[in-house]
């Protein structure tokens, strides 16, 4: 299954949410949304910079995460950012694809 990572900051009203309900709780709802599209939660951990909250899961593919991202950032609570994640094994396939490229200028 793809793995993503997910960087999320809060709007005031997400922060206010957090106050609220706490980390567990918020850690737990995000469980399941991820868990709901076929997914599995391996790591949350919030944290300080631009980022508020790091997620790192596994999904089905593409357009889950896409859907995923949509559904989070559809609600105004939390700006999400999303990159997928590429093991080393397919990092080492990629490298003994041989593909033609001309460089600009040339």
């Amino acid at each position: 299954m793809p793995k993503y990572l997910w960087q999320a900051s809060y709007t005031t009203e997400g922060a206010k949410g957090i106050r609220q309900g706490g980390g567990m709780a918020r850690r737990a709802a995000v469980k399941e949304l991820i868990e709901k599209a076929g997914g599995k939660l391996e790591a949350l951990y919030f944290a300080f910079g631009k980022a508020d909250v790091i997620v790192i899961a596994d999904l089905p593919d593409q357009a889950t995460a896409v859907a995923v991202s949509l559904a989070v950032n559809a609600t105004g609570a939390a700006g999400l950012k999303t990159t997928v994640l590429i093991t080393p094994e397919e990092v080492d396939a990629a490298a003994k694809k041989s593909v033609d490229y001309r460089p600009p200028g040339s």
